[in-house]
């Protein structure tokens, strides 16, 4: 087959005069834990970016595909949100909320805006796990319960908090965590009992919750946790009405609702700005990393007024919650979003990319499932489509040979056989189409 080429984009990337890949390699391994991972045999050096490419210290191109596991939404070193960020450290980089800021109230004012209900109150933090452990604490403060219900196959962070919630046995070190969480059953319409032609698979399913509730806890619970879209666990799309009824439950039982917009938010899904919208539910807390400040270290937790005032009772504060500059970032991304119009670009693309997968998998029988949302998209691989084992092994063929081709995408699922999908909102259909083509050329060479 012809290798594809990477469609015209008018950037040339600045000379690169730092330290050499071997140089940079020998450091890392010497002075950063090893506990940091790194994609592909040979690894690549990012050095430059610019919207949806990103150039190594050679000059080489690469289209993401991955969007820095999901963070950059507007794009990599987007205009707009690149001078806010100037802007705001010509004057002020760093202070705290004990003293007033504009910055921090107009983005507060700006995030609230875009929230349902009653969801009003926000808390700035600087990473998805923060944000996670602080609705787990405004959870049990309020309702006075402590035992809260997430799903098998979650990922919500890697501190000792939410690695209790999260539930693949490979992010959890065997320490002491997970007091008081129960796992309910992953509504996963792929590999569960309950499939896609059930018209009550999104009953049953949350109908498990109840179960874990009555036979697992004392029950009376604090909070459900899910996330909109499983990310990490391979793109997992919950079946209609699963979050509805789920919702009822738990709140029954005298617990609040947690969404982790994480991966999800922001346009991403393209019919609605946030994943627990396509639902039709409207949570008790948001919780938002990623996505929201485009790279940014920056995190927060929405809520209701009530839930909110129970932070109130003691002292709780975030020392780079709410900085300036990550704050001016957070409200440009919101204004790309709009202006740009990447919801609905998001719509669009992405069901232009997901009818080429489909297409794939006419073609090649080792796509089991093809599934997503708007830009949130996943590729499951099998060896077989009646037993539908994971095909690991054939995904890490697919995901080297890609990056070969310069098409940088992720992987994920419990057994690594999940290709992730998830770009930056900006990309163009040329794009998509060097994408299917590369994905063509890595499938048929298995």
């Amino acid at each position: 087959m012809k290798t594809p080429e990477l469609p015209p984009y008018d950037h040339k990337p600045q000379p690169y005069k730092g330290p050499s890949f071997d140089e940079v390699m020998e450091m890392r391994k010497r002075h950063l834990t090893p506990a940091l991972i790194t994609y592909y045999k040979k690894p690549i050096m990012i050095v430059e970016g610019s919207m949806q490419y990103l150039f190594d210290e050679k000059g080489t191109r690469y289209l993401d595909m991955f969007a820095g596991i999901v963070t950059v939404s507007v794009g990599h070193s987007h205009p707009h949100v690149m001078e806010a960020a100037r802007k705001q450290y010509d004057v002020l980089q760093h202070t705290t909320t004990i003293y007033l800021h504009p910055g921090i109230a107009e983005y507060g004012k700006a995030l609230a805006a875009k929230m349902p209900g009653d969801l009003s109150v926000c808390y700035f933090v600087n990473s998805g796990s923060e944000a996670n452990d602080l609705a787990m604490l405004m959870a049990r403060a309020y309702t006075g319960n402590y035992d809260i219900v997430a799903l098998r196959n979650a990922y919500h962070g890697g501190i000792s908090s939410t690695m209790g919630l999260t539930s693949h046995h490979t992010w959890k070190y065997n320490v002491p965590h997970s007091f008081g969480i129960q796992h309910a059953l992953m509504p996963d319409t792929y590999r569960g009992p309950w499939g896609r032609d059930d018209k009550d698979a999104g009953k049953k399913y949350a109908d498990d919750v109840l179960d874990m509730i009555r036979f697992g806890t004392s029950g009376q619970v604090a909070a459900f946790i899910a996330e909109s879209i499983q990310g990490v666990g391979g793109t997992v799309i919950f079946p209609d009405g699963y979050l509805k009824r789920t919702y009822e439950h738990v709140r029954a039982q005298g617990g609040v609702c947690i969404a982790d917009e994480v991966q999800a938010g922001f346009g991403r899904t393209g019919t609605h700005f946030w994943g627990f919208e396509t639902q039709g539910v409207i949570p008790d807390i948001v919780t938002m990393a990623k996505g929201i400040g485009n790279g940014a270290p920056l995190a927060a937790v929405v809520t209701t007024p009530e839930i909110a005032k129970t932070l109130a009772s003691r002292i709780h504060f975030n020392t780079y919650g709410g900085n300036p500059i990550s704050c001016a970032m957070g409200k440009a991304v919101l204004e790309v979003i709009e202006k740009e119009g990447l919801q609905k670009h998001s719509l669009e693309l992405g069901g232009y990319f997901i009818d080429g997968l489909n297409k794939l998998a006419e073609k090649h029988d080792i796509i089991g499932d093809v599934r997503g949302k708007g830009l949130m998209l996943g590729v499951e691989l099998v060896k077989d489509r009646k037993t539908k084992e994971p095909a690991a092994a054939e995904c890490a063929q697919v995901f080297e040979r890609c990056k070969e081709l310069n098409l940088l995408i992720g992987k994920g699922g419990l057994f690594g056989n999940v290709l992730r999908i998830k770009p930056p909102m900006c990309i163009q259909k040329p794009d998509v189409d060097f994408a299917l083509e590369v994905l063509d050329i890595a499938f048929s060479e298995l």
